[in-house]
């Protein structure tokens, strides 16, 4: 794992609290659905918690992001708090949507997380709206549009590339290709190079390993950069893996990956241990210090699963409040 000199530790302290924030996060998330206190279901992101960390923290405040169904640990990275994150999942009026958005509908304006979306490729179309919007209003803002491999089958996100390359705009299209959409390998529903699915309309494309945090943000700093330059749109292609099923309720997963993949993924390449070890090995944290931070972030967690718990339910007058719908 490469690391740039430059950096003072503060920065790489942050970016393995946040990656252990989305870890943590996920642990709980994961209990309460067990426990049957949570409603629903969820779609863990352990295991690629150094993309939306690596991307997010080469952002400003005041940029936006789109997120996915996926979309727990890119609210993270973008600077929400736990509290009104588990409130939301538990349904509870402190929540983010005031507990009527649930896992997959997270959105976090002031933060400039323009919302999680439960449609496969269905946020491709905010995120360039963003883009656009920066551009005609001169602010300076650029736009990160997360997807899966999966998005790749969706016509939505061709159209967004060809409108986003014909009017250079500042969005960067950030694809976690984590090898499956849904119980299918990616090499079974996607045909040829994926880069060229943007190269085809003049996007500039890169690689990168979604396991490396440093990797990922040195990428997305130049793409970010540039964009802001007016020489967008961009296409990262992110080579990540999910530790966990599709969705909490995806226990047995070895009719469509074998469990040796799994364990080979979680023991030689989890982004927070090896990260963890970098810092050690490079002397920017001691063993005491990786532990108070992970003892203060796992406080804050059980914290807020305790504050969401006891936190109130929606009224019943806001049954048809923030519903909107087309009169036949």
């Amino acid at each position: 794992m490469e690391g740039n000199r430059e950096r003072n530790a503060d920065a790489y302290l942050r970016m393995y609290r946040q990656m252990l924030r989305i870890r943590v996060f996920e642990e709980n998330a994961h209990q309460l659905y067990l426990s049957a206190k949570m409603p629903g279901l969820t779609h863990l992101y352990i295991g690629q918690e150094a993309v939306a960390v690596g991307i997010c923290d080469a952002l400003e405040p005041t940029d936006r992001i789109t997120s996915t169904h996926r979309g727990h640990g890119h609210c993270v990275a973008k600077g929400a708090g736990f509290r009104q994150m588990f409130c939301e999942l538990l349904g509870k009026s402190e929540g983010f949507c005031r507990g009527k958005g649930g896992s997959m509908h997270i959105a976090d304006q002031e933060n400039g997380n323009l919302g999680a979306n439960a449609i496969v490729g269905g946020s491709a179309g905010i995120a360039t709206g963003a883009a656009l919007s920066a551009k005609r209003l001169g602010s300076g803002g650029v736009a990160v549009c997360f997807f899966g491999d999966g998005a790749l089958g969706q016509g939505l996100l061709y159209e967004c590339m060809n409108i986003a390359s014909l009017w250079k705009l500042p969005v960067i299209y950030a694809c976690e290709n984590n090898h499956y959409g849904e119980y299918t390998h990616v090499s079974e529903m996607a045909s040829g190079d994926l880069l060229d699915r943007a190269r085809a309309f003049g996007i500039e494309t890169a690689t990168v390993d979604g396991q490396n945090v440093l990797e990922v943000n040195e990428a997305a700093e130049g793409f970010v950069s540039r964009a802001r330059a007016g020489q967008g749109p961009f296409f990262l292609l992110l080579d990540t893996y999910r530790f966990h099923g599709h969705h909490v309720g995806d226990i047995s997963r070895e009719y469509y990956r074998a469990k040796e993949e799994e364990e080979l993924w979680k023991s030689e390449r989890d982004p927070v241990s090896n990260f963890a070890k970098w810092l050690r090995g490079e002397s920017v944290a001691s063993d005491d210090e990786l532990n108070r931070i992970e003892s203060e972030v796992r406080r804050e967690a059980e914290d807020a699963v305790e504050y969401a718990l006891a936190a109130p339910y929606p009224g019943s007058e806001e049954v048809d409040m923030h519903v909107f719908a087309e009169a036949g």
